[in-house]
């Protein structure tokens, strides 16, 4: 928990990653065709496997981008490794990415649920952690209704599909997502049961 608390206190002392263009939405809009494929015209995929990034935070969805065309240049080595993203992401300039990020960011996240019966047990552990297992609450950096935060980057998690957010927890916890800062995601992962990455994935999808 402390190690959590340090880490929000560093991220609020800062002004997040800067984005080294400046985006322009209707550029972005023109150069999304492919990514449609994936994630929906809009950002909205029709598949829960892909991420929604309608309505996420600029700042995250350029570094997402960056993090993808490292580890495409380095193997997987650094950044963020995913064969389909690398691929997706090799031909891009820092502009492009800039430009994709604007336009979705921009975008709507169409709304979603959660089952009713996990509710209450998914608000304890996202709200209040568990402190016998060493667990932080989701909500110290995600925010209670899991907007994050822009500055801090970190990323709007509100209504994302509980398919993709169970994977990308489980990817945490097996350390093969790796861009993290200082590991916080990973270690917050590590301590989670599947039982607690179903429930809090399935209740994340119905925050707004």
């Amino acid at each position: 928990m402390k190690k959590i608390a340090m880490f929000v206190g560093l991220y609020l002392g800062l002004t997040g990653i800067a984005m080294a263009a400046t985006g322009n939405a209707e550029a972005g809009q023109q150069k999304s065709a492919v990514c449609a494929a994936c994630h929906g015209p809009d950002g909205n995929s029709p598949l829960d496997m892909y991420p929604k990034i309608a309505g996420q935070h600029e700042s995250y969805l350029f570094k997402q981008l960056k993090d993808y065309k490292l580890a495409a240049e380095t193997g997987g080595e650094q950044g963020r490794a995913d064969p389909i993203m690398q691929g997706q992401v090799m031909m891009l300039s820092e502009q492009d990415m800039a430009d994709l990020a604007a336009f979705f960011a921009a975008q709507e996240m169409s709304p979603g649920s959660a089952p009713e019966d996990v509710i209450a047990e998914g608000q304890k552990l996202f709200i209040g952690g568990d402190e016998a297992r060493g667990i932080a609450a989701c909500a110290a950096c995600h925010g209670p209704r899991g907007d994050g935060m822009a500055l801090a980057n970190f990323p709007d998690i509100s209504g994302q599909s509980a398919a993709y957010t169970k994977q990308q927890l489980e990817r945490f916890r097996s350390g093969e997502r790796q861009n993290d800062l200082n590991g916080m995601m990973r270690d917050v992962a590590a301590k989670l049961t599947d039982k607690d990455i179903e429930i809090l994935s399935q209740y994340i999808q119905g925050l707004y």
